[in-house]
């Protein structure tokens, strides 16, 4: 079968199959859309105009590409959603949470980095439809080029974007990741099917530990802590410190809170439970590994791309805001002599937090 010579019920078949392929690849859903997102390309814009990005200024490099798909893949007609649930079961991360000796990690990071596996499973959906259609123009992205993924899987049907601006399904919550593959095949779209239903709840807004959201489906990630711990490469401003509470890479509160997660289904996938104990640490013997530690533990995981620098920072932060401790004290005054600039920056102001009288008791953390 070949691209001119498809029918509209042999294409009907092929979308049909697509979405068999992708559950037994392990997503959950493959949704179809045209890509065409004129509507949310002022919005990117004005996003962008208002500085809300950042020191991410690759959110901005790429022209009209990020929300063109056509520019990105000249010839592109269609654009597949899928996502894949990757939440593991029984992380107690409220637990965590609560606990403020303890190292909260953002639930998507506690196992291996998704991206290589996603990308893998969309590699062999593609050479399934090649195989039906020879010569298809197809690519396939998991965070690694300017896609709007959000909105084009808004789009096919995969659900709405929240008022957190995060991808919410009415069956499935919003634990999942997203990918799109991009084709040249003319196939059927899917009508969505996921209507906005966050109504007048705004609890995701009100639980953010740094405001972060300036009004409803707006982030201003200068203010986020999963932008504060990951995507900031410099000193953590001390505004945001005490409410980091223990949150040491990423945040999930906007997500933890949100009614719609009572139906988040737990992944099936392995790479996705956590390694190295990461669910239930303390943050000092987090604290505690050399940069050789590290890498080794940390290899294949989302973590290391934040560097040893970036993980020792953000865990200083996080001693900073525990109950007091003569451990604490040691250590980030063990690791003081030699710190670079900024590392010791952060070292100091977590031994003046230890030294204030209230530390003596333990410290309540906000958590959803």
């Amino acid at each position: 079968m070949s691209i001119s010579s498809c029918t509209d019920t042999e294409l009907a078949e092929l979308a049909a199959d697509i979405k068999r392929w992708g559950r037994e690849l392990g997503f959950q859903q493959i949704g179809i859309s045209d890509g065409q997102l004129a509507e949310h390309e002022q919005h990117l814009q004005d996003w962008l105009a208002k500085g809300y990005q950042g020191d991410m200024a690759w959110m901005a490099a790429h022209g009209n590409k990020r929300s063109r798909p056509e520019e990105l893949l000249p010839g592109t007609r269609r654009v597949i959603s899928a996502r894949m649930d990757y939440l593991p079961a029984d992380t107690q991360q409220i637990k965590v949470l609560k606990q403020p000796e303890k190292a909260y990690v953002s639930r998507y990071a506690l196992g291996r980095d998704y991206h290589k596996l996603i990308r893998k499973r969309l590699a062999e959906l593609a050479k399934r439809i090649e195989a039906r259609v020879p010569n298809t123009i197809q690519r396939a992205f998991v965070d690694s080029a300017p896609v709007m993924e959000r909105p084009l899987a808004e789009k096919a049907g995969l659900g709405w974007v929240g008022k957190h601006t995060l991808l919410i399904n009415s069956t499935a919550g919003s634990w999942f990741f997203l990918g799109e593959l991009l084709t040249n095949l003319p196939l059927p779209i899917d009508e969505s099917e996921e209507p906005n239903q966050c109504g007048s709840c705004n609890a995701c807004l009100k639980v953010c530990p740094t405001d972060a959201f300036p009004r409803p489906y707006s982030l201003d990630a200068r203010r986020c802590i999963s932008y504060l711990t990951i995507e900031n490469k410099g000193a953590i401003p001390e505004e945001f410190r005490e409410p980091m509470g223990n949150r040491v890479f990423g945040c999930d509160d906007c997500q933890a809170i949100c009614p719609w997660n009572k139906y988040a289904k737990t992944t099936c996938e392995t790479d996705f439970l956590p390694r190295h104990g990461l669910d239930n640490s303390d943050l000092n013997d987090l604290f505690q590994w050399t940069e050789a530690e590290f890498l080794r533990r940390t290899e294949g995981s989302a973590i290391r791309r934040i560097g040893y620098e970036g993980w020792q920072r953000n865990l200083s932060v996080g001693l900073g805001n525990a109950p007091f401790s003569p451990d604490i004290v040691a250590s980030l005054t063990s690791k003081l002599e030699g710190a670079s600039p900024m590392l010791a920056e952060h070292f100091e102001w977590a031994l003046a937090q230890q030294a204030k009288p209230n530390r003596r008791r333990k410290r309540k953390i906000k958590a959803p």
